[in-house]
């Protein structure tokens, strides 16, 4: 278990709304996202809502191009919607400047993609230790602090390695710690086990629902896997622009109206 706490982030102003009771952790209203094509107009999203409750752990599946990279994109800051609002942490997102956009990222989002993204030349531990280093923690606590991850995702002897001397399940353990570092709230994975083994795929899962609940992360994972989605809190088809609920999922945590 990590001991080490990361410096804060400086502080930055950002738009917010005013505090609710248990807010929840996402929430999205009337989201459309329209691209200007050589054909025409694509609209991806046709007033999308979605409603993400602290702690919950939300898949999100559907057919390639429907949009989900998408979304998980406008939900970290990454992109802007065309219309609608997206709250993240009470943080309206949607209006951030790149400058806020970014502080966001760094203090409130993990992000984990398919392909681990490491930077080839630096070790494991350098990988990890990135995030703080870019928010100015100092090199040394920076350092100890990704020693703390990567040991609780078992790695602590891959330290010095660099990611092309790591199997593939061990360079998305590195990412995942890369992720997590600066203790974020939220985790948004993108096909986190999409380029692994069935077995590897499994194990790499069963540290994302660890690192899930002893941290207190509200995840979410867009993913192809239905067993993988099975054994999220909830699990979401994206499909006409739209989200919906799979039947075969339990629904935790729904409101009326909203997924």
């Amino acid at each position: 278990m990590m001991q080490t706490t990361p410096a804060a982030a400086s502080p930055t102003s950002h738009p917010t709304r005013e505090p609710e009771l248990r807010a929840p952790m996402v929430e999205v209203n009337g989201l459309k996202k329209t691209y200007q094509t050589a054909r025409g107009e694509l609209n991806l999203f046709q007033n999308l809502n979605l409603q993400v409750e602290t702690g919950e752990m939300v898949a999100i599946v559907g057919q390639s191009g429907a949009g989900k990279s998408t979304l998980l994109h406008i939900l970290g800051a990454l992109d802007a919607p065309s219309a609608g609002t997206v709250y993240c942490a009470s943080i309206d997102v949607a209006h951030l400047s790149p400058r806020e956009a970014a502080a966001f990222r760094n203090r409130e989002i993990g992000y984990v993609w398919q392909f681990h993204y490491l930077l080839p030349e630096f070790t494991a531990q350098e990988n990890v230790a990135m995030p703080l280093l870019a928010r100015g923690t100092q090199k040394r606590e920076a350092f100890a602090v990704a020693a703390n991850w990567l040991r609780e995702v078992g790695l602590e002897d891959r330290a010095s390695h660099r990611p092309g001397e790591l199997s593939g399940g061990e360079q998305q353990r590195v990412a995942l710690s890369r992720a997590l570092v600066s203790n974020p709230r939220l985790l948004l994975a993108d096909e986190p086990t999409g380029d692994l083994d069935e077995i590897t795929a499994s194990r790499v899962f069963d540290l994302i629902e660890r690192l899930h609940a002893d941290h207190g992360l509200t995840s979410i994972l867009v993913t192809h896997n239905p067993d993988l989605a099975a054994r999220c809190t909830r699990a979401l088809r994206l499909e006409g622009g739209r989200l919906a609920n799979l039947e075969s999922t339990p629904q935790v945590g729904l409101q009326a109206g909203t997924v």
